[in-house]
């Protein structure tokens, strides 16, 4: 891919979601409660994305999404598209540091890409974007197993997990090529659970839940490139990493080092977005193991946990600091998650969102010179 030009990652980008206008927040209460209908629902959505879309170019990003506006959950509402997947509120749920996540996924039958799953989200992006180009994220297929593993896949459907991995890839690979005839042409993964493998506490979670976790990473490697296989030449897909971002709290720690050869070198995406907001994502020497040449790392300097708000000259140093394991020219900024990976959001207000997204903007104005 280029290293300059129109093709994303752009020097100053964001990962994807943004704070849920509370007209919305009471669109989606009255939707729930039965007071409107689906139809005027999606018309106040409309109203909303065209709007954030808007937002997003006027401040100078040249990347734009949906803000992820018609979602409750930056992953279940798309894996429970899926045929033979479903939401549920399990007894045992996630618990953050802080927060308690309420709902889980189970597979309950084959799984398949039967249905145009955010399909149409993604076209209505497309027709309202205007200089920018139109972004669309879905989560990384590897969501569909770690949290639930064994015990959320029904063994009557996949009594050897090998099934699993082998339809779930399939028909991610079909929703791939479904977004790329819809135009799509930036579309990136949330990958949680790769940085998740960097933290020794949750590798124990795992194997007390009788997990097998050896080569656990490469299965994941093999499972995202056979979902982006065939994609079309002009298709950059990106890859969000971060350690969970719920009501601005978190799940793991632990820097990028046991996975950084992997992730850098056998999985076949163009760019990797990551989460280094705080001492618990480690320092920069992983980029070290990043090819020379043709993938960009987009450096989550910027937090989307709290509105304090950063200082240029401290952003400028930490590039600085990146740059003596992986080129400038390889670099980019923007914030280290989304602002709402739920509708509840983060605990920020959006005047402090907006000013957090112009300061990547500004930032990397003067880093690059260009966006």
């Amino acid at each position: 891919m280029s290293l300059a030009g129109p093709r994303p990652p752009f020097r100053a980008d964001h990962v994807g979601s943004l704070l849920r206008p509370s007209r919305l927040r009471a669109a989606r209460a009255a939707h729930a409660a039965g007071r409107i209908g689906a139809g005027a629902l999606r018309a106040i959505e409309d109203e909303e994305i065209i709007a954030a879309i808007a937002k997003q170019e006027a401040i100078g990003l040249r990347a734009a999404t949906d803000g992820e506006f018609r979602r409750a959950y930056w992953h279940f509402d798309f894996l429970a598209g899926l045929h033979g997947v479903e939401i549920y509120e399990p007894e045992q749920k996630v618990a953050f540091k802080g927060a308690t996540l309420p709902h889980a996924l189970r597979v309950t039958d084959r799984i398949t890409w039967r249905r145009p799953v955010m399909i149409e989200d993604f076209r209505f992006t497309a027709e309202h974007v205007g200089r920018a180009v139109a972004k669309q994220t879905i989560p990384s297929p590897s969501v569909l197993h770690f949290r639930g593993g064994r015990q959320a896949i029904d063994r009557a459907v996949y009594p050897e997990l090998d099934g699993f991995f082998a339809d779930l890839g399939a028909a991610y690979q079909d929703a791939v090529t479904a977004f790329a005839a819809a135009g799509c042409r930036y579309l990136q993964l949330d990958e949680v659970n790769i940085a998740y493998l960097c933290d020794p506490e949750q590798i124990e979670g795992l194997k007390r839940r009788g997990e097998h976790v050896e080569g656990l990473l490469e299965i994941y490697a093999d499972l995202i490139n056979r979902a982006i296989a065939g994609r079309p030449r002009e298709m950059v897909v990106s890859m969000h990493l971060c350690r969970g971002n719920f009501r601005s709290t978190w799940i793991a720690s632990g820097g990028y080092e046991p996975v950084a050869e992997v992730l850098f070198n056998r999985i076949d995406v163009d760019a990797y977005f990551m989460e280094y907001d705080s001492e618990r994502a480690g320092g920069f020497a992983p980029l070290r193991f990043v090819p020379r040449g043709n993938k960009i790392v987009v450096l989550g300097l910027v937090t989307s946990k709290s509105g304090a708000l950063e200082s240029k000259d401290d952003l400028k140093r930490r590039i600085e600091e990146a740059t003596r394991y992986l080129p400038l020219e390889q670099l980019a900024l923007s914030p280290q998650c989304g602002f709402a990976s739920t509708e509840e959001g983060n605990l920020l207000t959006g005047a402090e969102q907006w000013a957090k997204l112009e300061l990547c903007v500004a930032v990397a104005e003067e880093v690059w010179g260009s966006l």
